[in-house]
């Protein structure tokens, strides 16, 4: 058994004795996440417990948990106080002695059986989070809190698993069905897609230059997981015709070179490509104008759901094909400068590793080819072509 009770008991009710403090509706977000859901539990004590020294007015109750519903029941007269199926339970928190339980206020339009209710993953529900529920929160203090919320959620997991064996459905199937919705949800990061949709954005320079002279410009490869695999601009001599014609920037992204595409091509022949330029007085590039750093966006709801990388040391060394991180624009071979707005340029591997682990919602990242930050920081030394 995963919970405190036999599964056999739970589907029968269990109850507890506690005391009833009182309940207070709150506004909340549609799908609010753990810590709103805290602080949502901390206001609904705060406005029911008196302060520290004064009288708190109270009832003994017996409190009714099945995998069907959740009952508070008067111990007095046997009257039920409120009484929520269990698929209107939002959250339960238990803090010291006091748990809170927080229902969604039923709709005539609800459902009175189970559903195996699994998250809603249209993609046209874009605004869902800007939506508000009204729920109802009832305080309850027991000497058994810890034990009562792991019931609840004892009895959510088995209402869950009773469904899917009444439906012959398979878990794995489910989950490989949920994971489906997240990718769908995740967008594409087409920064680099826009940009080139942009024509402002791509440009076409042209440099001048004596025949037998190297644009003198070191170049890199965009990382594996890129939507254009090319190559971009590392660094440039300040003496050199790249750096001269003022049109080139570090981060560029080289499309074409006198007509003929990089798009797609290996590095070495990419750097050939640019090399045999030096016997060439005119060359044509054809670049996007990006910045250094690849800014990422991942949506993850739950940590059961891999991000779908792995990292060393910030730096990024696989991608899983088709995840939601490779969509969120994850490359290999990238260093990761920021997460969530904080700098990890010095953070230790463990500290990456748990942000990466324990986020969940949008985790955002600033990366950089890894060759372009050992040049920016000094550790490398330039080889131009």
């Amino acid at each position: 058994k995963a919970g405190p009770h036999h599964p056999r008991n739970l589907m029968l009710g269990i109850v507890y004795s506690a005391k009833f403090l009182g309940s207070t509706n709150l506004m909340s977000p549609s799908a609010p996440n753990k810590a709103v859901r805290l602080q949502q539990a901390e206001e609904a004590i705060g406005r029911i417990k008196v302060p520290e020294g004064e009288e708190q007015p109270s009832s003994d109750v017996d409190l009714f948990i099945s995998t069907e519903r959740i009952k508070i029941v008067s111990s007095e007269n046997k009257q039920p106080l409120t009484d929520h199926h269990l698929k209107t339970i939002s959250f339960i928190a238990d803090i010291g002695s006091i748990i809170v339980v927080m229902a969604r206020l039923s709709t005539e339009s609800e459902s009175k059986t189970w559903t195996g209710k699994m998250p809603d993953f249209s993609p046209h529900k874009e605004k869902q989070e800007e939506k508000t529920t009204k729920v109802i929160c009832h305080v309850l203090e027991t000497a058994e809190a810890q034990t009562v919320a792991k019931t609840v959620g004892q009895a959510f997991n088995i209402a869950y698993h009773e469904f899917l064996k009444s439906n012959r459905l398979n878990l794995g199937e489910i989950e490989d069905m949920e994971y489906n919705g997240i990718l769908e949800q995740q967008k594409i990061l087409g920064e680099e897609l826009s940009l080139l949709a942009d024509e402002t954005k791509t440009k076409e320079v042209v440099i001048h230059k004596k025949y037998g002279e190297s644009l003198l410009l070191m170049i890199v490869e965009s990382g594996w997981g890129s939507m254009i695999p090319t190559v971009v601009i590392a660094h440039m001599d300040n003496k050199g015709p790249a750096a001269k014609s003022g049109q080139l920037n570090v981060g560029n992204q080289i499309l074409a070179v006198n007509g003929q595409s990089l798009v797609g091509l290996p590095l070495l022949e990419c750097q050939n490509i640019i090399k045999a330029q030096k016997y060439e007085e005119r060359v044509a590039f054809k670049v996007v104008c990006c910045p250094p750093t690849v800014e990422i966006s991942i949506n993850r709801p739950d940590t059961k759901y891999q991000l779908g990388f792995s990292v060393q040391n910030g730096m990024i060394c696989s991608l899983m094909r088709g995840g939601i991180a490779e969509r969120g624009g994850v490359r290999v071979g990238h260093k990761i400068i920021e997460m969530n707005g904080e700098s990890v340029v010095a953070a230790s591997h463990h500290h990456i590793v748990d942000i990466l682990q324990t986020t969940i919602g949008e985790l955002r990242m600033k990366t950089m080819p890894i060759t372009l930050y050992k040049l920016l920081v000094g550790l490398e030394v330039p080889q131009y072509l």
